[in-house]
């Protein structure tokens, strides 16, 4: 049977978000503790960890503010692509409840996800590689990993001409990433003993 999980009853951006998201490991912080996010260390995701659950604040850095702001259009286009509807959701394994991720769009029966890119830089390299950019694969398999499915859709998108009206002419790149039987179980094991090395702390 694939792992079982729970739609918790969040709305993404919310404290009461940050702080469910602050007790678990999120499917941002996959990469980071696999080592694998080349612009921060595990070392500095514990001790952000180990500190009171952050607060609402200006939301990162520019871009990501932006790519913040475009996720609801790049919603609606990839939606538009698969004929589906797709809601945003949060999510929690029930096996371990510190597994966690705030998906960018779930369907209804569950058998689709999607995570969303809204970004010029990872759109051009999308683009060029015809991949998703390795820097995400961890961020993709632990949402599988909670999720149990076996493949997830990574929708990059990217409107050049922001000052145009109409977004319709922009096309999204919708990559399908398959489930990494091996590389979950790997993934499992460190984030484990990571989450160990926070609650030893915190105890």
């Amino acid at each position: 049977m694939p792992p079982s999980y729970t739609v918790i009853n969040l709305k993404q951006g919310t404290p009461e978000w940050l702080r469910w998201r602050h007790k678990g490991i999120g499917a941002s912080d996959a990469p980071i503790v696999m080592g694998e996010n080349p612009w921060r260390k595990p070392e500095e995701l514990l001790l952000e960890k180990l500190c009171p659950p952050p607060t609402l604040h200006g939301g990162g850095n520019a871009a990501m503010r932006l790519g913040h702001q475009l996720e609801p259009e790049a919603r609606k286009q990839y939606e538009t692509q698969i004929g589906k509807f797709m809601q945003p959701a949060c999510v929690q394994s029930s096996q371990y409840t510190w597994m966690r991720a705030s998906l960018d769009g779930l369907s209804t029966d569950r058998k689709t996800i999607v995570e969303i890119k809204c970004g010029g830089a990872v759109y051009q390299k999308t683009r060029k590689t015809g991949r998703a950019p390795s820097y995400y694969y961890g961020q993709l398999q632990h949402i599988m990993a909670v999720t149990g499915n076996d493949h997830i859709d990574f929708w990059c998108w990217w409107p050049e001409e922001r000052s145009l009206p109409a977004f319709e002419n922009f096309e999204g790149i919708r990559i399908s990433v398959k489930r990494n039987l091996e590389y979950i179980d790997k993934l499992i094991k460190i984030e484990r003993q990571f989450w160990e090395q926070v609650t030893k702390h915190i105890d």
